[in-house]
């Protein structure tokens, strides 16, 4: 019996121990943030020293309050030298020195000798006699056979559908199990002046082959970001059958404005403006950014953009000679990550 009140006195010791340890932390944390019970305030902490390091704190508690505490020193810092810029530019008025452009990747790209300069008469003469002349001269009109991989899955199957109802005069049709090869030919017996192919992977569109009909060239592209109109939000009515206006934006270098030259062999020359419909090609540090949308107009001044959908984003992989052709085309341009993305200020569109 006596042993038993021994080991109980020595378990009630330890228990107001355990409870004096725990209750430390939390008056040193009530001493830390501020009000006492007497309501009077520690002194605010001096501004850091330059040899500060918050790393160093090995207390995780304590490293993260200082943390908190530096940033809203830093943020207080850029405020008050906003604010100053701000009076100083107030009181010169007119002579006060124009606003520091920032500093993007876009604008500190990298400098390209084959961007296009409008006055080339050397690019003028490609531009009138490479493949494209014979739209560009309103020869022939657009005529798109839109079809897929082998096997499509629904996704892909309601991609082809919708692109349908964008690009105008163009028609979906299976595959059926036959070769590009094969094909291209049908095509051009059918007066078709170009093909879309698109791929997919785990059900999901992921590849785009376009081939201008019947000398070429072909461009192979990653796709990426697929929205299909169901799953964008606040979308408009579906498209009417009206022929959209196209906007192509920063293609210049040569290979740039090849690419853009196909895309734009895709459409109509003159576009029905009562439709109020237009289709954007937009690049962007080498990726294509495919938007459709419909022009509503809220007053006379005021102009907004309802989108409509599908939308999705490219990527080009290679441009080829010719049409398609795996094993003996011969490649314009292919992309190499190991030897051209050495820089993330150097772009190739």
């Amino acid at each position: 019996m006596a042993k038993t009140g021994v080991n109980s006195g020595s378990r009630g010791k330890k228990g107001l121990k355990r409870k004096a340890a725990a209750e430390e932390p939390q008056e040193a944390a009530v001493a830390e943030d501020g009000a006492t019970e007497s309501g009077v305030q520690p002194p605010k902490a001096a501004a850091f020293p330059p040899g500060f390091s918050i790393s160093e704190i090995k207390n995780k508690q304590r490293r993260h309050l200082m943390f908190t505490r530096w940033k809203q020193q830093q943020r207080k810092e850029k405020l008050a030298i906003k604010k100053k810029l701000k009076k100083e530019r107030e009181a010169l008025g007119d002579k006060a020195p124009p606003k520091p452009v920032p500093k993007t990747i876009d604008n500190q790209r990298v400098y390209d000798e084959t961007v296009v300069d409008p006055n080339d008469e050397e690019v003028a003469y490609d531009e009138a006699t490479d493949e494209f002349a014979s739209y560009f001269n309103r020869q022939t009109s657009p005529k798109i056979l839109i079809t897929t991989s082998d096997r499509p899955h629904g996704r892909t199957v309601r991609l082809c559908e919708q692109l349908s109802t964008v690009i105008p005069n163009s028609h979906v049709y299976y595959r059926r199990g036959l070769a590009l090869k094969k094909i291209i030919p049908q095509c051009i017996s059918r007066d078709f002046t170009d093909l879309i192919v698109i791929n997919e992977d785990r059900k999901t569109p992921n590849g785009l082959i376009l081939s201008h009909l019947p000398n070429g060239p072909t461009a192979h592209f990653k796709m990426s970001s697929v929205r299909l109109r169901k799953e964008i939000k606040r979308r408009g009515k579906d498209p009417t059958e009206h022929i959209p206006e196209i906007i192509l934006n920063n293609f210049t270098t040569r290979l740039g404005h090849s690419v853009g030259r196909m895309f734009a062999s895709l459409f109509p020359h003159n576009p029905q403006f009562i439709g109020r419909q237009v289709a954007t090609f937009h690049n962007q540090r080498d990726y294509i950014f495919f938007r459709f949308h419909r022009y509503i107009f809220k007053s006379e001044k005021k102009v907004g953009i309802q989108e409509l959908g599908p939308r999705f984003t490219l990527k080009l992989r290679s441009l080829q000679k010719g049409t398609f052709d795996s094993k003996y085309g011969e490649y314009e341009w292919v992309h190499k990550p190991r030897e051209m993305d050495t820089s993330r200020r150097k772009f190739h569109l």
